[in-house]
């Protein structure tokens, strides 16, 4: 008995996949056993890059996901709603998902994963983050018996193409985007993108997979890269480091005294430690293996115990791409359901659920305040240019305990001299109030940059 499948969409992503079901020569035998049953669009009339029989197509995506014939759902349309009113009603039909929406699973992941669960029913997500780089299955299964202490990623090729042609070309950020615009590689509205809204959603994700707690979207702080100067890429230059747009989720480690005065004892507990979760533009240094990913390509760089560092790396976007993870989560559910046959009867399928694919967890990460982390930063000011000024600066940041690992006159912007300052390892509250007192001497113009150092 083939799977069949209901696909819900037929922009980029979901033509792709269409076209990779439909080109199966050479590819993996199971996909000789799937059938694209119903596939839901918004309008009949468009033209489409695919061929696909009339009784196939609809309008009604209701009817799809209701469709007792329909085994597995594809949500490959992307914006929140319906698209999170349809899985859920998949899911409460006792269908298994596959999705490509990040904005979808970081916002309602926990109501879907609950539903899935209760149901006995899978969502599958790899699409969801990194495009076609398979990251999401190695975190559940082949990364899993690992203590994983953090993600890191350069997971949004936008920006990503846009900060390396501010560091190859030395251009404005407001010129890049507009090429890029018209590239095709920044939507028109790229809000989502440069003010790092979606790689956001996709730490989310990945820090609730490496780290087995839910993660609340509303405590990733979250900082775009529309400050990001060529002034700043090019002192980044000469300091060794180039600027990237990150997301970093981190477990915060402590001792065992402090672990257990914060209640987490015992092994399910540290499990759950307190994490930072974040999103923002970082000086990278050049050795780091991030550092060399350029253009619209993505990251994402796994530390943990005892694997030690693993890098995945690929294009992030793209029909071929997206269709490539999505289309894998396909196989893997239509192999589980070969192999398993998994019975119709709600308790049967709750129990013979592969743990490793489905989601087990249910409680909520502490996600630490900004004000917490422990980090490095990079500062640009403009001041006066008048004696004993750095002294000045040097002693405000000495008031809160922050010491500094460079501090130097660069040049000038007209009449003001403009001071770069790199500072060692810093709790972030202290360097903010050292910064509040700075900014009220009189001989300081302006605070003009403020990056962290990774």
């Amino acid at each position: 008995m083939g799977v069949k499948l209901g696909i819900l969409g037929l922009g980029t992503v979901g033509t792709g996949t269409v076209q990779l079901l439909q080109d199966k020569t050479g590819r993996h035998p199971l996909l000789q056993e799937i059938e694209i049953c119903r596939v839901g669009v918004r309008s009949l009339d468009k033209p489409r890059a695919v061929e696909l029989s009339t009784d196939v197509v609809t309008t009604d995506l209701e009817a799809i996901v209701n469709d007792p014939a329909v085994d597995i759902i594809v949500e490959v349309m992307g914006g929140l709603e319906p698209a999170r009113s349809l899985i859920l009603k998949a899911l409460s039909n006792g269908k298994h998902v596959v999705t490509a929406n990040k904005a979808v699973i970081a916002r309602f992941g926990a109501e879907i994963f609950t539903t899935a669960n209760q149901a006995g029913v899978y969502v599958m997500l790899e699409a969801a983050v990194g495009g076609g780089i398979p990251v999401i299955q190695p975190l559940k299964q082949s990364l899993s018996v690992n203590r994983i202490q953090a993600v890191t990623g350069i997971v949004n090729g936008t920006t990503n193409y846009i900060l390396t042609r501010m560091q190859t070309e030395g251009s404005n950020f407001s010129d890049v985007l507009a090429d890029a615009q018209h590239l095709g590689y920044a939507e028109a509205d790229p809000t989502a993108d440069v003010d790092g809204l979606d790689a956001a959603d996709k730490i989310a994700i990945l820090a609730s997979l490496g780290f087995g707690g839910r993660i609340n979207l509303k405590d990733v702080y979250t900082e775009g890269i529309r400050q990001v100067s060529k002034t700043d890429i090019a002192y980044a230059e000469k300091l060794g480091f180039v600027i990237k747009l990150l997301a970093i989720a981190k477990r915060i480690t402590s001792s065992e005294e402090d672990r257990e005065t914060r209640g987490y004892g015992d092994a399910q507990k540290f499990y759950l430690s307190p994490l930072s979760v974040r999103v923002h533009p970082t000086l990278v240094p050049k050795a780091h293996p991030l550092a060399s990913i350029n253009g619209v390509y993505n990251a994402i760089l796994v530390e943990g115990e005892p694997i030690g560092q693993v890098m995945f790396f690929g294009p992030g976007a793209g029909a071929g791409a997206t269709a490539s993870a999505v289309t894998s989560d396909i196989l893997n559910l239509a192999a589980s359901l070969k192999s398993q046959k998994v019975s119709t009867d709600n308790q049967s399928k709750i129990g013979s659920l592969n743990p490793l694919l489905a989601c087990g967890h249910h409680e909520y990460s502490q996600i630490v305040p900004m004000a917490e982390l422990i980090t490095r930063f990079y500062a640009r000011f403009l001041t006066n240019d008048q004696p004993g000024v750095i002294g000045k600066l040097g002693t405000c940041f000495g008031n809160y305990g922050v010491s500094l690992e460079s501090i130097v006159q660069t040049g000038f912007q007209g009449e003001l001299a403009e001071i770069v300052v790199v500072t060692h390892d810093v709790r972030e509250g202290n360097f903010r109030q050292a910064l509040a007192e700075i900014e009220s001497l009189e001989a300081v113009e302006s605070i003009p940059s403020l990056l962290r150092v990774l």
